[in-house]
């Protein structure tokens, strides 16, 4: 037999050899160091930074329900609203505006937890008592903190007939009383209190007994009442010279001077304020408001000039027009008082509660 030799292939040339490319070191990253991009993929931009997000409206049931526009307070805006069973809610006027931001101003939270406003003026029968409960009474409805106004005046104050009493008690009665105060409770029992939940603290009722009241016993029942009250406002006595006067001045956050717009009235106004800057009281003067109040319709006197004059020299100037329920001297109810003069009160509130925010030393 043949041997068959085995079947062989065609070897094909040699391929040349590639060299083995060698890999380039990735130097090390540092939390300061971004790390490398590709070609395919875009740098991060400064908008496309993981750690940042896009603002966006706040996910409140104001801004997400579109029932949630308040209903109209009045005129075309509310008939409309009410023809059409609620569903068709004009947008607000700019008057229906101003009053709501002119509530939040007067709902700004107390910062130091405590704020005390004077209401004083030189001169007496110019609505001072008056403007005290009118602005206690505004704040008090629309905050949701305790207000008190207290009685400082030297002789026989009327702020007790201000609101319906409660209580025989007095602003004497509650000193003697103070070691055993030691909750909310026990000081509302020397208290009244009105419907819109302003409480008030009464003087005595005989000028002889009242004239004792001098600046230690302020300071006494001006740190109690801070321990249970967000705010107090201090209805003082005329004159600047008496004993609790000056504690009033040392302690107070702020202070509401009321004038009449008369010419007597405007000069003794202006005396006040020249006095409170010679005795060390600027910052008081600087953040003043200036009542001017029982503005009538008519009058001789420049109430432009009056009001630039003092608002030249004072944080804010309000206009309270004059309001037969005022003048019955009786109980104030801001039901009874006219639109203009309850949003007259509201900017005074308004003022007052611009200072709300501002944290006061109470190491005083």
């Amino acid at each position: 037999m043949t041997e068959t030799s085995p079947r062989t292939h065609p070897t094909s040339p040699a391929q040349p050899t590639q060299p083995t490319p060698t890999p380039t070191p990735t130097p090390p990253t540092s939390p300061l160091t971004p790390p490398p991009t590709s070609p395919l993929t875009p740098p991060l931009t400064s908008s496309m930074q993981p750690d940042r997000y896009p603002e966006t409206v706040p996910l409140t049931a104001e801004h997400l329900l579109t029932n949630r526009r308040p209903e109209p307070a009045g005129g075309w805006r509310r008939l409309v609203w009410r023809l059409s069973g609620g569903r068709i809610i004009p947008g607000e006027s700019s008057s229906e505006l101003e009053r709501r931001t002119l509530i939040a101003q007067a709902q700004i939270p107390v910062a130091s937890g405590h704020h005390r406003i004077a209401v004083m003026s030189l001169k007496g029968g110019v609505g001072k008592t008056t403007t005290t409960v009118a602005l206690g009474n505004t704040l008090a409805s629309l905050r949701g903190d305790r207000v008190i106004a207290v009685d400082a005046n030297p002789d026989r104050g009327t702020l007790g007939l201000k609101v319906k009493s409660e209580t025989a008690a007095t602003i004497r009665t509650l000193l003697a009383e103070a070691g055993h105060i030691a909750r909310y409770a026990d000081a509302r029992a020397f208290t009244s209190q009105s419907p819109a939940r302003l409480e008030v603290l009464a003087s005595d009722t005989d000028p002889a007994v009242s004239e004792a009241f001098n600046a230690e016993d302020y300071r006494t029942v001006a740190n109690l009442i801070e321990r249970y009250y967000s705010i107090c406002i201090t209805d003082c006595g005329t004159g600047l010279l008496h004993g609790a006067m000056g504690a009033t001045l040392e302690m107070a956050d702020q202070i509401v001077l009321v004038s009449l717009v008369a010419v007597d009235g405007a000069s003794s106004a202006a005396a006040t304020l020249d006095w409170l800057t010679a005795h060390g009281h600027t910052n008081l003067v600087k953040n003043a408001i200036v009542v001017l109040n029982a503005v009538e319709p008519k009058t001789d006197v420049d109430l432009n000039l009056l009001e630039q004059h003092f608002a030249s020299r004072c944080r804010a100037v309000i206009r309270v027009p004059f309001d037969p329920h005022l003048r019955e001297g009786a109980e104030v109810d801001l039901l009874r008082l006219r639109p203009a003069t309850r949003a007259a009160y509201l900017r005074l509130a308004a003022a007052a509660g611009q200072a709300f925010g501002v944290r006061q030393d109470r190491g005083r």
